[in-house]
């Protein structure tokens, strides 16, 4: 998730029991490359294997050099990006839009695994451009063929964005007709809906996105749920201050004393929007530029307001 699965959250979402962690999509344009936004998003250093990066794009010699790039600098998987529903991804053909357009799939996913043949590639999809168009069931058959070693599938077409709820027949269907790894993803936001969607689907994996901003201990609840040898944890108040302000602490160091501060407040109003004096508490960090004032006025808060 861009602006969001940087190194300090995808470490911290492995801690709590997430078994892979992708980067945030980088694109592929060469203009881009130098940007200090695209080197934060490929800096995977001091980060567990497997090192996972994903890639945006529509150009494909331009994909298979960042690919080779990204594994030149220690990336063990490479992830196609096809399933982001951004207007500006979107309107730019790459993204969700590549649906559209089956045998440049076909082009771009030969390219790129030609590229790095001893690199696995993924493919991350959405059912399909519309609800007129849905052809996930083509696209795995094209991954499957040209060599991708898993398939993500968002259970929502372009057209559906993030509106209404995910469907699962499709992701079961396509899942029913492969030999290589389906993960189901699009609303999974709790134990009880991971078991659910693993049995309409019998994907061999889920992938969470959004419902793991502001609760990465989301991860070891399903893993929890679903895994007869692991018993659910109790996450006491104490224990999640601490994650919270260790994460914030991360992002601090990460990105430095004049972005971090900025960047941190995402993550900042994800733990703590559904809690009791929010607004205020909010109003009052938005002004604060000081990374040391930032923290105290987070923990002070958290101390007192999160359950």
């Amino acid at each position: 998730m861009a602006g969001i699965t940087d190194l300090p959250f995808r470490n911290l979402c492995r801690k709590l029991g997430a078994s892979l962690a992708f980067s945030e999509m980088i694109s592929s344009n060469p203009e881009l490359k130098a940007t200090k936004k695209s080197q934060n998003r490929t800096n995977i250093k001091n980060e567990p294997s497997p090192r996972a990066i994903q890639i945006l794009g529509n150009d494909p010699k331009q994909m298979a050099d960042t690919a080779r790039h990204c594994v030149d600098n220690g990336a063990d998987i490479i992830d196609i990006n096809m399933g982001c529903p951004a207007k500006k991804v979107c309107s730019k053909a790459t993204g969700s839009a590549l649906l559209k357009d089956e045998p440049l799939i076909r082009d771009i996913l030969s390219t790129v695994i030609d590229s790095i043949p001893n690199t696995p590639v993924t493919l991350k999809i959405r059912t399909g451009w519309s609800k007129v168009q849905k052809n996930a069931l083509n696209v795995a058959k094209i991954a499957e063929e040209s060599g991708i070693k898993a398939l993500t599938i968002h259970g929502r077409t372009r057209e559906c964005f993030f509106n209404g709820e995910a469907e699962y027949e499709t992701i079961a269907a396509v899942k029913s007709e492969s030999s290589i790894p389906i993960i189901a993803n699009g609303d999974i936001d709790n134990p009880t809906k991971a078991k659910f969607v693993l049995e309409k689907t019998m994907a061999d994996g889920l992938m969470i996105g959004r419902q793991a901003i502001g609760n990465p201990w989301i991860f070891s609840d399903i893993i929890a749920a679903i895994s007869p040898d692991t018993s659910a944890q109790n996450h006491h108040l104490h224990d999640k201050c601490e994650v919270i302000t260790n994460h914030i602490e991360q992002i601090h160091r990460f990105y430095g004393d004049h972005q971090g501060p900025k960047i941190a407040r995402k993550h900042i109003q994800g733990y703590c929007q559904n809690q009791k004096g929010f607004n205020d508490f909010w109003k009052e960090l938005i002004e604060i530029e000081d990374k040391n004032q930032q923290l105290r006025l987070l923990t002070s808060y958290l101390h007192s307001n999160v359950s």
